[in-house]
């Protein structure tokens, strides 16, 4: 008989590495779920009224696919009296941000004119709101 005559050098390391990516995932599951249920007793707030933010309110401006314009849900009947009302806003509060969203069906003139009104009246910060691709 021959005796083997195989090193035996090499280590099998991967059940160890089974083992600690194991307690790994046990580890991050316990201390979320310890996390979530820590209860915390909150502080009270006064009951003055809050002091107002002012913040700057979007003006949200919609074109329907007949071309009908609503500044911030209210109909507006022409390209005229949107710069009108915009200018109005803009004098109260002329760092508010504006949104246009035009339906896919809309006239491009319609929306131009829209962008129009918005440089006139110096609008500097103009969004176009579209559907994100699925």
């Amino acid at each position: 008989m021959q005796a083997d005559n195989k090193s035996y050098d090499d280590i099998n390391v991967t059940p160890m590495v089974d083992l600690y990516l194991v307690l790994l995932l046990i580890f991050i599951i316990m201390t979320t779920a310890g996390v979530q249920g820590v209860k915390v007793n909150l502080p009270k707030a006064s009951n003055a009224a809050a002091k107002k933010m002012d913040a700057p309110k979007i003006q949200a401006i919609t074109v329907d696919n007949q071309g009908n314009i609503k500044l911030n849900a209210t109909v507006v009947a022409s390209v005229s009296e949107l710069e009108t009302k915009l200018g109005a806003v803009r004098a109260t509060s002329p760092d508010s941000p504006a949104i246009v969203r035009g339906d896919s069906q809309t006239q491009y003139q319609i929306i131009m004119d829209v962008l129009d009104v918005l440089g006139r009246q110096g609008f500097s910060q103009v969004g176009l709101a579209t559907k994100p691709n699925k």
